[in-house]
């Protein structure tokens, strides 16, 4: 699978990565939103809310949203590193280390970045995390494989990005 076989991006990065999130109910409903791309990498935000919280007793937020945060982040990386091109890229593996609880009633967020490319994987890491990134709350690698696409299977739907 050469990039030859790999279909052309019809819309900007942060149109498309935008797109790719608000089209994943689960991210979608959790309320996760892009707050920076970089050419490092970049951050998506996990709302706080009540419905998110594993111990209501102390507020906490369950360990699984911020599973959902780290591996739909990662995700988003992949998209990033493959710019213009576009893949699908399921998760093969995610690896993710608590660190501490979340503080509850703040948002978390998670800065992700893809590190390495190959023909079939790409490679990302990263960290959750409220005030600062260097006191992270997880700290994860995922690898998602390329699939190979060869065309768009799809037709641009009337809420999809428009094309430039």
């Amino acid at each position: 699978m050469g990039d030859k076989e790999q279909a052309e991006a019809p819309f900007s990065l942060k149109d498309g990565l935008t797109y790719f999130l608000n089209g994943v109910r689960h991210s979608k409903l959790l309320g996760m939103e892009i707050v920076e791309i970089s050419e490092s990498g970049l951050v998506v935000k996990l709302p706080y809310s009540e419905k998110i919280v594993g111990n209501p007793v102390t507020g906490v937020i369950h360990g699984g949203a911020i599973t959902s945060l780290m591996d739909q982040s990662c995700g988003l990386a992949v998209a990033q590193a493959l710019y213009p091109k576009i893949d699908i890229t399921p998760t093969i593996d995610l690896r993710i280390d608590y660190m501490r609880p979340a503080e509850p009633k703040q948002d978390v967020f998670a800065y992700v970045s893809a590190y390495r490319k190959t023909k079939n994987v790409v490679f990302t890491r990263g960290v959750a995390y409220q005030d600062n990134p260097e006191e992270p709350i997880a700290h994860c690698v995922g690898n998602f494989m390329r699939m190979g696409l060869s065309k768009i299977p799809w037709k641009p739907q009337t809420d999809a990005p428009e094309a430039k």
